[in-house]
């Protein structure tokens, strides 16, 4: 994916007035030990508007934090689509290969090894901080200046808050810090110190108003515990979505005390921890563990004040732990358990992202078929929801509500190439593929089936829109698309597997 178009609008940190040098102060000075290397890493997106190829390779430069074990931690967009990583010492320029030994996109967090063992033995490595820090606190943003001196520049934690990270949908516990950096050509990913101590990593940077949003300690932990057991499991989710119980006609109807809490259970996911522990829609969760959920849910946390309920559930726990849930069902109050599990992104209908894979894809005289991902709406930009095509917008947003678990894929004619086995269908695409020779099409491998087994010499394929069903003669259709390839130059013309 081009960088234009990925996560964050992040660093491009822009060049702030000279003045705000003076609150900058180096750590160390070049040719000194640092507990940072620069990290290279070069990167190519496949391209899911023309799923055979990959996009312009691109390079991105950052620090990494260096960790006990030989290991480097950086933002995991750093690395996504990764086909070269390369780690190099700030003092000597010395470099080194480098491989992804864990990677969570949804935490926005990866972890590096250098291939040579002793690369890293002269370097201190940053332990994280035993204390949390909170609102209130200063923290240091460590960047280097191309001689390598390591300089700081202290910002203010004005708040904690869940917030979103990286990927859509996907929030987690995020510092909100004053703080006004310079640019340097070093800074996609930056450690966040206090007292010697990493305490987080910048998400993301605004050069206006000088606030900068990074990713927290305990998330940060939560990841280095998983990751020192592989193989990695992420962080656990329930699959609920809520709405708050302030109103107090609302309370009444859910015969709920006027002044109590509890959180009303909009969607619950059929496929997730929740629904196999009996939750439904329509209920109130009270309780979460030991925490008590308010009108707004939010739980009063020991260090953070009021924060999300599900900072408890997806940071404050690990995947396997049972959580004890009370909740109220029409004013009888229940308790339930559950077990707490990680979803990821292959488990969904349409995933949520997809990165270091290869899109799925069959292309037939001219018609591209291929399995409707977010990855492929958000090549409409980041106005994607306004600008991709709205129906396929939908099904991203409802799927939940609109799917069975085993519902597998849904696949999409997404364009028509022009050839001459395709006139007369120009004009058709961007439509959801029903049926192919009367089988039902949950996957690119169904479809790949299904093509093995026209209907008297003609391939009959199905669509939600018009004209509805479309016919190709199968002997034509496999010689146009061999013919395509070659006009084309296409290197192949489907892909039943990622790689």
């Amino acid at each position: 994916m081009h960088p234009a178009h990925f996560f964050r609008s992040f660093l491009v940190i822009l060049l702030l007035a000279p003045a705000l040098a003076a609150q900058e102060k180096p750590v160390a000075t070049a040719g000194q030990p640092l507990s940072v290397v620069r990290v290279n890493a070069t990167s190519q997106a496949y391209d899911f508007f023309r799923p055979w190829s990959k996009k312009p390779a691109f390079t991105r430069r950052g620090l990494g934090a260096v960790l006990a074990d030989d290991k480097v931690l950086v933002v995991a967009e750093m690395v996504a689509n990764q086909s070269y990583i390369e780690l190099e010492k700030a003092s000597s320029g010395e470099k080194v290969v480098a491989d992804l030994v864990a990677v969570d996109y949804e935490a926005n967090l990866a972890l590096l090894a250098p291939r040579e063992p002793k690369f890293l033995d002269n370097l201190p490595p940053l332990a994280t901080s035993k204390q949390q820090v909170k609102t209130g606190d200063r923290i240091d943003i460590w960047q280097l200046e191309n001689s390598g001196t390591l300089v700081a520049t202290s910002g203010l934690i004005t708040s904690a808050e869940v917030g979103r990270y990286a990927i859509d949908d996907y929030g987690f516990l995020l510092y909100k810090i004053t703080a006004a950096l310079q640019y340097r050509d070093n800074s996609f990913s930056v450690p966040l110190v206090r007292d010697g101590k990493l305490a987080g990593l910048l998400l993301r940077f605004d050069p206006r108003s000088q606030t900068i949003e990074a990713i927290s300690l305990p998330v940060i932990q939560h990841f280095l515990k998983d990751a020192a057991d592989l193989p990695y499991q992420g962080f656990p989710r329930v699959g609920i979505r809520f709405d708050a119980t302030r109103d107090p006609q609302f309370r009444r109807f859910l015969q709920l005390p006027a002044n109590g809490g509890g959180v009303y259970l909009n969607n619950v996911d059929s496929s997730t921890a929740a629904a196999a522990a009996g939750l439904q829609a329509g209920d109130v969760v009270l309780k979460v563990g030991d925490k008590t959920i308010d009108p707004d849910g939010n739980y009063d946390h020991p260090i953070f004040g009021k924060i999300a309920i599900s900072h408890f559930i997806t940071t404050e726990s690990q995947v396997g732990d049972t959580l004890k849930v009370q909740y109220s069902r029409a004013g009888e109050i229940r308790e339930t358990t559950l077990t707490a599990a990680a979803r990821p992104p292959q488990d969904f209908t349409i995933e949520p992202y997809t990165y270091d894979r290869a899109p799925r894809f069959i292309l037939l005289s001219g018609l591209l078929f291929q399995e409707l991902s977010r990855q492929y709406l958000r090549e409409w930009g980041g106005d994607w929801r306004k600008t991709a095509p709205l129906a396929f917008v939908y099904l991203d947003r409802y799927q939940n509500e609109l799917f069975q678990p085993d519902r597998g894929r849904v696949v999409i004619l997404s364009q028509v190439l022009a050839v001459p086995a395709t006139i007369g269908y120009e004009r058709v695409g961007q439509s959801v593929v029903e049926k192919v020779n009367d089988r039902p099409i949950r996957g690119i491998a169904d479809l790949d089936v299904a093509l093995k087994s026209p209907i008297d010499g003609f391939h009959k394929i199905e669509i939600q829109d018009d004209p509805r069903t479309l016919y190709l003669d199968a002997k034509t259709a496999t010689d146009a698309t061999e013919s395509l390839r070659q006009q084309y130059g296409l290197p192949i013309t489907s892909r039943l597997l990622e790689k």
